[in-house]
Order: C-alpha cells, then structure tokens, then sequence
C-alpha cells in the first residue's frame, strides 16, 4: 500500500517529512531513534540503525543429512547471515564431518563452537572489503582455464589434467556462492550497496554474468569426465576443430565481459552486438564438427558430441552475458 506525506519547511531551511507509524511500529523505530538514510539516484531510502552489525540465524538439522545438510548451510550462507548455528537433540558424526566439508567449501567460513547438539559457524570476512567485481572476473578466468584445459586432455590424453579441471570447479562454485551472497545483501539493506560503492542494478548484471561462468565451468568439468572415458586417441582433425571451436566460444566469452565492465555505453554496446552475432557462427562450426562425427563409432561420436554440444552451450552463455551487457548499457528510464 503507497502511502503518500507531504515534505514541509522547518527553522526556515530543513525539510521534514513524517514516517507511517504501522511501519514504524514494525520495524522498532520510536521518538529518539536513529534511522539511516541512502541516496540512490532520484529515490532515498529509509532503514532503521541496527547497533548489530552481525545477524545470526539458527537452524534445526535434525531430519538433515548428507547434500540435503549441505545445501542447507551452503544456502543460510547465500542468504546472508554471519552465524549460522546447526542445532539439534545430538548431532551424528556424519552430520559434523558434512558441516566441515560444506564450511570448507565457502569463502570466509570457520567452525566457532562445537558441542554435542549444537554446532556454531561464523563468516570472517569483512562485508565491505568484499569485492563481487574481482570475484566475477576470477570466475571468468578460471572457467575459460577450465575449459581450455578440458579440450586440452582429450588432444593429450591426459587423465591427470581431465581430474585437475574437476577439482577446479570447487573454485568457481566457492566464487558464485560470494557473489550470490554479496547480491543478496544489497537486496535486504542499502547500506551493503553503499559499502559496495556499486548500484544494486550493476550488483544484478554481475551476479547475472556470474551465474553464466559458473554453468561455463560446469560444462568444462563435464567435458573433462568425458575425456577419461577415450581409451583411443582422438582423430587429429576432430581435435583441431574442436579446439578452433573452443577458440571462438572463448572469443564470445571475453566479448561478453568486456562488454560488462566497459565504462562506456557505445563501447559496451558494440562489443556485446559483437559477440551475440558470433554466436550464430559457432552453431554452424559445431554443425561442421557433427558432420566429422558420423563416420565413426557410434559410442565415441556421441561422446565427442557431447563435447561438442557443451563447448558451444558455453558460447551461448556469453552470448547471455552480452545481453546483460547490453542492457546495463541501455539508457535509463
């Protein structure tokens, strides 16, 4: 429900305006409270002073085990609180050593207290000195390496590199759980925005473009499973189109990004157009490499094309990073 005031004139020279008492009621704020205020373009936003700089959320664990336990710590953590605490009548040996592998596996998380039914976890890390620029442009070159790399271990058989792609993508899954995190708390409070010095809707576009590295690098470790799976050399021809492949997904990738963090709207403009189209180009490449396919093994050409098929996904997905590009780059309203 809009609730319209009236701005007035006080002492001359200060402008005053009243508040809703129900929102006020609801949010604690009475004569003599502090209320914190954020300019953000044409608009001003109204929070209540919080003196707790840290929030906390409990959680019960007891009908929780194994990835469903995981999920759950991995999803307090997006969601923004600082302790988390896993309570339950008796937490089981597997139920602990799972919260130290999903702690392990988030940025800035540490086991502060551990008893036998409850256990504690607190992030860090300074919210402010986060960075979700740097964390996207890390996503971006370990996915690309990832990918690169993949396709890499099919034309060397190299297991070793193939096993060292799928470790990687705990790096890029560690990235995008920040990012998310980072977004998440511009949504609840102006404030992590302005600690941030970026708007929320650059906030969006780069937990937006982050989302699209993460599937890229999703996509190199599945590549990378496929690779253990060729017992044979791969044909020296499929190898190189598969690579001049890469090099144009790639090619998309970058454009992409570019395009994202590029301080200028033309600049922006022209490079996302670039890569959208060059998008187009790689379906036909891709359709040149099946063509390559048909005369061999039915079990290896449906192997490679599936390598095929998650080379050019990746392709689509900068072309989506494009998109979001472009839109950041549009004139606003």
């Amino acid at each position: 429900m809009v609730e319209t005031r009236k701005v007035q004139v006080t002492g001359g020279s200060t402008y005053t305006v009243s508040i809703p008492k129900d929102w006020a009621t609801d949010n604690g704020v009475s004569a003599g409270s502090e209320v914190e205020f954020y300019p953000e373009g044409d608009s001003l936003f109204l929070t209540p002073r919080s003196e707790e700089e840290r929030t906390e959320g409990t959680l019960d664990i007891a009908t929780l085990e194994g990835d469903e336990l995981t999920r759950a710590v991995m999803t307090m953590y997006v969601s923004g609180f600082d302790i988390i605490a896993l309570e339950s009548s008796r937490i089981t040996t597997d139920q602990r050593r799972t919260i130290r592998e999903a702690t392990q596996s988030l940025v800035g998380l540490e086991v502060l207290e551990e008893t036998r039914d409850r256990v504690v976890i607190r992030d860090l890390l300074d919210s402010s000195e986060l960075s979700i620029h740097n964390a996207v442009t890390r996503m971006r070159l370990i996915s690309l390496s990832m990918l690169e790399d993949a396709i890499a271990a099919i034309a060397e058989q190299d297991d070793d590199m193939a096993r060292d792609v799928i470790q990687r993508d705990d790096d890029v899954d560690r990235l995008w759980m920040v990012v998310s995190r980072i977004f998440r708390a511009t949504l609840r409070t102006p404030k992590a925005a302005e600690e941030l010095g970026l708007p929320r809707e650059i906030c969006f576009d780069y937990q937006s473009a982050a989302r699209q590295l993460e599937r890229i690098g999703d996509h190199a470790t599945k590549i990378a499973h496929l690779s253990l799976n060729f017992e044979e050399p791969v044909d020296d021809e499929i190898v190189e189109a598969i690579q001049e492949l890469f090099e144009e997904a790639k090619a998309v990738v970058n454009g992409g990004m570019d395009a994202l963090f590029a301080e200028e709207s033309d600049e922006a403009s022209r490079l996302a157009n670039e890569s959208r189209e060059a998008v187009q180009a790689i379906d036909t490449s891709a359709r040149g490499i099946d063509e390559l396919l048909r005369g061999l093994d039915p079990a290896r050409a449906q192997l490679l094309g599936l390598i095929v098929d998650s080379v050019s996904r990746s392709a689509d997905y900068g072309g989506n990073i494009a998109e979001t590009a472009l839109q950041k780059a549009a004139p606003t309203p």
